[in-house]
């Protein structure tokens, strides 16, 4: 197929309201969205703890994190499988094959991500802040929201880098979701299903929106930076 013949397919599809193509996409989001939504208080109470606290075998931990930011999907596909499979420990469960699968999956994938920029961004915060927040009689809980508060961007910038990890990730969303129509098949398995069979202005129709997802969370970051920097600017 030519690659203009694609791209006005690809349009056309999205523009037509699709159901097949909007169902793939609504799944995509709701995998991801609730993953996000388990994944990131635990992970940004995790990433403020390791900046914060000193404890036997911290720097383990702290570089299992990072390590597990390199590893493949897949990988993490392929262990979770081996999991839930009927011979697995939680195969009582019953999440292979099914969105619920899906969406540990993603939330193992986005908490290493989440919590290692948390840690970053905490450990590059001023350390007056939570001094001056002690000095005032703070308590250890009101003391975290306050350097959170203040590192509140980049831990916006962890949120939005995990949510993009989940939703573009096809490894692990194939391995223990299946691919199944209506069900667990994402945006990326989609891509992939469809590019295999000669389809491709679904694929490309696809992509366009993961790369709209990816400019219109971007761009509003920045506006937010943004405003933050004029408001300091101004005091």
């Amino acid at each position: 197929m030519h690659l203009l013949t694609a791209i006005n397919d690809a349009f056309a599809l999205l523009f037509s309201g699709d159901a097949t193509l909007w169902q793939i996409i609504w799944v995509s989001l709701k995998t991801s969205l609730i993953a996000l939504l388990i994944a990131a208080p635990v992970a940004v109470l995790a990433g403020y703890a390791l900046a914060t606290r000193n404890f036997r075998g911290r720097r383990i931990v702290i570089w299992l994190a990072q390590v597990s930011l390199s590893l493949p999907t897949v990988l993490i596909g392929l262990l979770l499988y081996l999991m839930l499979s009927r011979q697995g420990p939680l195969g009582g469960l019953q999440w292979l094959f099914s969105q619920p699968g899906v969406i540990a999956g993603q939330v193992l994938i986005a908490l290493p991500v989440l919590i290692a920029f948390t840690l970053a961004a905490v450990q590059a915060a001023d350390s007056r802040i939570a001094e001056t927040a002690l000095s005032l009689g703070a308590s250890a809980w009101r003391v975290m929201t306050t350097v959170l508060y203040e590192v509140r961007f980049g831990v916006m910038a962890a949120i939005i880098t995990g949510f993009g990890r989940v939703i573009s990730e096809v490894g692990c969303a194939i391995m223990v979701g299946g691919n199944i129509a209506g069900e667990t098949r994402t945006i990326t398995t989609a891509i992939a299903l469809e590019t295999s069979k000669g389809d491709f202005a679904q694929g490309i129709a696809l992509g366009l929106v993961l790369v709209t997802f990816a400019l219109v969370i971007n761009a509003l970051l920045m506006l937010a930076q943004g405003d933050a920097r004029g408001i300091r600017s101004a005091a």
